[in-house]
């Protein structure tokens, strides 16, 4: 009797994520991940639906990483003080504003290191493939050091500020878009310095119109 083939949903994302790696969006085929894992294609359909199914998975795990970078990337203590009016102090501003900083450079990073997992989840249509779970997981610690610099109610619209800065950068960076010399890792020193500033400057407005009511 043949011995049954066996491979595991890791092992089928793992071979995933390197075929995208190697090859880019075409290579990430049923076929090729069979093959990655030592399966036939017929066999891969027990455990992956299809191959929109399998590109799902592979953005999940792309997302996953993503955000385990970046939490790394700010995992120094928050600046939480906050003074008796509840607004966050100099000194706490000061430090959320510096982890914007090395969250944005965390995500260059990242996406130069690994540009088609990059473009699978900011540029290519198969982004809209992530889970929401997923996409809370690698969105969370931009709208946590969001919050602390600007405050809670204006999270949201801020993290969103710095990911459209940020995507659109990389995005002009990875598909040479710069074409005016160099100075491009100073414009993007440069794009931080003004977007963490003026959260900072927002987030000590809000503090004063706070304490002002």
């Amino acid at each position: 009797m043949p011995t049954p083939e066996r491979t595991s949903l890791d092992a089928i994302v793992l071979a995933g994520r390197a075929l995208l790696d190697e090859g880019g969006l075409d290579a990430l085929t049923m076929q090729a991940v069979a093959a990655r894992v030592g399966v036939r294609a017929p066999s891969l359909y027990k455990r992956v639906r299809n191959r929109e199914h399998l590109v799902a998975l592979v953005v999940d795990a792309v997302a996953a990483e993503l955000g385990a970078r970046l939490t790394e990337a700010v995992a120094v203590p928050a600046g939480g003080e906050r003074d008796g009016d509840g607004a966050a102090t100099t000194d706490a501003l000061t430090r959320a504003a510096a982890r914007v900083g090395a969250l944005a450079r965390s995500l260059r990073e990242w996406a130069r290191a690994n540009p088609a997992a990059y473009g699978l989840l900011f540029a290519a249509p198969e982004r809209d493939l992530v889970s929401l779970a997923a996409l809370q997981t690698s969105s969370g610690s931009v709208l946590d050091v969001a919050a602390d610099l600007v405050g809670p109610e204006r999270a949201l619209p801020f993290a969103r500020t710095v990911t459209a800065w940020a995507t659109g950068f990389l995005a002009m960076e990875l598909g040479g878009g710069f074409r005016l010399g160099e100075g491009v890792d100073e414009a993007f020193a440069y794009g931080i310095e003004v977007l963490a500033g003026a959260g900072a400057g927002a987030g000590a407005g809000a503090g004063a119109s706070a304490g002002g009511d």
